[in-house]
């Protein structure tokens, strides 16, 4: 029982696995940035309640397996780590 989460009225399992990519499929995500990107992204997901499983940030792109609750949705998740982590990285 320890996989599943609950909530007041779910007990669930909702697990991702997401790809992101910056535009252009750049090379930016290297040593320092990735540092940095990867704090950003651990604090916005610990702020708005969204689990992450596992991380691998590459140059250019982003690995991440997450466990997100059924009352968010994954776009609003996506559309929040990818504004604020832009937002904060630039």
């Amino acid at each position: 029982m320890a996989k599943y989460r609950k909530l007041t009225h779910v007990i669930y399992q909702c697990t991702y696995h997401i790809v992101f990519v910056p535009k252009y499929r750049y090379r930016i995500l290297t040593e320092v940035i990735k540092e940095v990107f990867g704090k950003d992204i651990k604090s916005i997901c610990e702020w708005s309640g969204v689990e992450i499983e596992e991380m691998n940030i590459q140059q250019d792109h982003v690995h991440m397996v997450v466990s997100i609750p059924p009352k968010i949705l994954i776009s609003e998740v996506m559309g929040i780590l990818k504004g604020k982590a832009a937002i904060k990285l630039f």
